[in-house]
């Protein structure tokens, strides 16, 4: 629609505009192909079940999903829960002189996609569910 109403007497923004225009369809056909490709990925046989199993997670959609089964490959890697937490970063930061010990923010290392992942889904839940949204309002107080 936008083609058809650029005008005809800017000849230079006419060009502009519909170099962009072109631009845009480019790129919203390459989200198109990449979104096929994912979609595709999830429904093969190395995927398709741990898929079904983290969407019943409240607040693991589509995209937290396939994220981390693709970021992580073999969660079976890490000795524990801890190991997995600290790869992602869920972890506070830490700082010890001596005998005193300081435990900050959680912090800034770690996979950030994995993490901010995780985090989102976790407001979304928070959000959803009315029992974690319990869990939450309980742990804020």
């Amino acid at each position: 629609w936008l083609k058809e109403n650029v005008s005809q007497d800017e000849n230079m923004s006419e060009e502009a505009l519909l170099f962009i225009l072109k631009e845009v369809e480019q790129q919203r056909k390459l989200l198109l192909e990449v979104t096929r490709k994912i979609r595709a990925l999830s429904k093969s046989e190395k995927y398709n079940s741990r898929m079904a199993l983290l969407r019943t997670i409240p607040g693991i959609g589509f995209i937290t999903a396939i994220t981390f089964l693709t970021e992580l490959e073999d969660i079976h890697r890490f000795g524990n829960m801890d190991h997995l937490a600290g790869y992602i970063g869920l972890v506070p930061n830490r700082h010890s002189s001596g005998s005193k010990e300081n435990v900050g923010e959680m912090t800034f290392r770690g996979q950030k996609l994995l993490k901010s992942c995780l985090i989102e889904s976790a407001w979304f839940a928070a959000r959803l569910d009315p029992a974690m949204n319990l869990c939450f309002n309980q742990s804020c107080k």
